[in-house]
């Protein structure tokens, strides 16, 4: 495969002005059949490709992500005249949400740590404070255990709205203006995060249902748009949080011939590192759960189909 011009792979990691136009001509050029004359559909779903997560110097850059993301942009041009349409989550968040430090204080009117955990009987015990939505607080940290869901953790800030860390990593952007000009097809940007009471890994539903909320369920719209594909590709960051809760949704929702069309780029997909606790592990077992229920893994290296 012999890569655009402009396209430097030692540039993945590094925050620039993506050259759009260059890219889209580049695109133009390279006389690829509109999408709208496949006969097989295939999406491509990319999870949270933002600098935050995968620069080294990003606000919760994960380990292997730069070089995760130098095999998504490869293979989206190795693979751009199959690739029917490009869908991107863009995590989006405000200063003040459930799993930030702002939310909480202990005693001493400390807020927590990143990387902390809080469990329900620390917010019981008093150990952790909720200072907005002091019920929904409360009740938010209990249904995500009864749910067997992650504890609460509280994350550095990142992909804030506005700033440089939101944005999607720049060679992917150019990326997306390449496919998009030479497939004549209109990328899909899918925000998520902007509710704070809850967390929203799952870019089809927050980790706890806010009903009053016009985002606060599930996204079927998405949903019922994904499967009229033939093929949903799924790679991002970071594979233990946003992409495997994105996942799980999909497993939880989708009747089984709509599993069989996805496909986890693993070599494209990395956990987020914890001081204590394993994500990837964790993650692990739960992809090979799905595995078992139909779910197929794959790479970038093997063919599309």
């Amino acid at each position: 495969m012999v890569f655009p011009t402009y396209y430097d792979p030692a540039r993945i990691g590094q925050l620039y002005n993506p050259n759009v136009a260059v890219a889209a001509d580049f695109g133009l050029k390279a006389g690829l059949a509109p999408a709208y004359r496949d006969d097989m559909r295939v999406f491509l779903l990319l999870v949270d490709i933002q600098v935050d997560f995968v620069h080294p110097d990003g606000a919760l850059s994960v380990p292997g992500a730069v070089d995760d993301t130098r095999r998504i942009v490869e293979w989206i041009y190795a693979h751009a005249g199959q690739i029917t349409q490009i869908g991107a989550t863009l995590d989006s968040h405000l200063p003040i949400q459930i799993f930030s430090p702002t939310w909480w204080v202990n005693e001493q009117g400390e807020h927590p740590a990143p990387y902390t955990e809080i469990t329900s009987t620390d917010v019981q015990n008093g150990v952790w404070i909720p200072l907005y939505d002091v019920a929904w607080s409360h009740q938010y940290v209990e249904v995500l255990e009864e749910q067997a869901k992650k504890r609460l953790m509280i994350w550095p800030y990142h992909t804030l709205v506005g700033t440089p860390g939101h944005a999607v990593v720049p060679a992917l952007v150019e990326a997306i203006a390449y496919h998009t000009a030479a497939r004549q097809t209109q990328p899909h940007m899918y925000i998520k995060g902007m509710i704070p009471k809850t967390e929203n890994y799952s870019v089809i539903e927050p980790e706890v249902k806010v009903p009053d909320h016009p985002n606060g369920g599930v996204n079927t719209a998405l949903m019922d748009d994904l499967a009229t594909y033939d093929l949903i590709y799924i790679a991002g960051q970071a594979k233990s949080h946003c992409v495997l809760e994105t996942v799980t949704s999909m497993m939880r929702y989708y009747p089984p011939d709509v599993v069989s069309k996805i496909r986890i780029l693993e070599d494209a997909m990395s956990s987020v590192a914890h001081p204590v606790i394993d994500f990837e592990a964790m993650a692990k077992a739960q992809f090979d759960t799905f595995v078992s229920h139909g779910l197929t893994m794959t790479t970038t290296t093997a063919p599309i189909g």
